[in-house]
């Protein structure tokens, strides 16, 4: 790499396709945020009217960019646009929904690299995945066990990278006010526990084994509340099956909170029996508030949960196994207070942002210096 080039900031273009400010789009903004603009001088397409559009604008060049999802080919060609029009050197790509093709293809136009995050542990048909992320210059997954999934359908494993989601451990912390506050909110008594399920309504994050487990769970700890946080497809067929099981009277459907930053903390437990997940943001917020977690063996959630360390892990599916975990910590408030300060110990050590932004500005550096020699 030549000395003018090593002082010049790498210009890269951030392709996120999501409207909301949560899941992926709030790690593109993570990252954004601390990439030190010495090295990296970012760029953002994303969809006009987007909350990432609005939030990115002193930390980013934000370019509003109609995204149409998986058969918007012509995103291709606006994409590649950008790309020329803005000098970019190297294009990292954070979405599905068309974003991981078109934007591939509009690199490819335009020569220059693309990287691609991989935040998801399902898997796709392996000659698809190995002809996708092999067109990419590196793929960077969100943990290791999204790594395994790729490395088992193919994917070299010097083709991919982990860099681990982070969690702000300044706007998610312990507050001594949260309590009051969350059960003002949704009306709950002081001297009710209150489990927190934060999780989109869809099948694989198991609300269902919770609801199985519940009825159990209550003839030992009856002042219980617990709480949904979150909306999805399978949100009628939960309230159906809370009226089944009698627990309206236990359970509230919250729906999306854009403040779980102030509600979190309030929680005394936070339970996830996913089937499936690429690491589990919301457990990690739920460590930097002190609050401990009970989750599912499953996807990346190993590397965000401890067990006995910032929480309990749970076989998904086990209806039993999830009951004794919850019970084992509701029934004991020093465990329940020594296991959310190790959790947030934890997320201070291993899951900051500045570590991740430079992790990813090391291997722009890296791809870019291995492309020029």
């Amino acid at each position: 790499m030549s000395n003018a080039m090593a002082t010049k900031p790498i210009k890269v273009l951030h392709i996120e396709a999501g409207r909301h400010l949560y899941g992926g789009a709030q790690q593109v903004f993570y990252i954004m945020r601390a990439l030190d603009p010495k090295r990296v001088q970012s760029f953002l397409a994303c969809p006009p009217g987007s909350d990432i559009e609005q939030a990115a604008q002193d930390i980013a060049t934000v370019l509003p960019v109609k995204m149409g999802g998986d058969l918007d080919v012509a995103m291709t060609g606006r994409l590649t646009k950008i790309i020329r029009q803005h000098d970019i050197d190297l294009v990292h790509v954070h979405s599905r929904r068309g974003a991981d093709l078109f934007g591939l293809w509009a690199a490819k136009r335009a020569g220059v690299p693309a990287v691609v995050s991989r935040r998801v542990d399902n898997a796709e048909l392996g000659w698809f995945a190995r002809w996708k992320y092999h067109n990419y210059a590196h793929v960077v997954t969100i943990s290791e066990g999204i790594r395994q999934v790729l490395l088992s359908q193919g994917v070299k494993p010097e083709h991919v990278t982990t860099i681990r989601s982070a969690v702000d451990t300044d706007k998610f912390k312990p507050n001594d006010d949260a309590s009051a506050q969350l059960r003002a909110t949704f009306d709950i008594a002081s001297d009710q526990l209150v489990i927190g399920v934060v999780a989109q309504l869809i099948e694989r994050k198991g609300h269902r084994i919770l609801l199985q487990a519940l009825p159990c769970i209550l003839q030992k700890v009856p002042n219980l509340k617990v709480v949904f946080f979150g909306k999805g497809p399978e949100q009628q067929n939960l309230h159906e099956l809370i009226n089944q099981l009698n627990l309206t009277e236990h359970v509230i459907l919250a729906g999306f909170r854009n403040d779980m930053d102030a509600l979190l903390p309030g929680l005394d437990l936070v339970v996830h029996p996913a089937f499936m997940e690429g690491l589990g943001v919301s457990l990690l917020q739920a460590s930097c508030c002190a609050v401990p977690v009970v989750a599912g063996r499953a996807g990346g959630i190993p590397e965000a949960v401890r067990d006995e360390i910032n929480g309990t892990l749970v076989e998904p599916g086990d209806v039993y196994g999830l009951r004794d975990a919850v019970l084992a910590l509701l029934q004991d408030e020093p465990l329940r207070q020594q296991v959310g300060q190790q959790g947030r110990q934890l997320m201070l050590d291993e899951f900051s942002i500045q570590a991740m932004a430079d992790a990813n500005a090391d291997l722009y550096e890296r791809l870019l210096k291995q492309g020029l020699n």
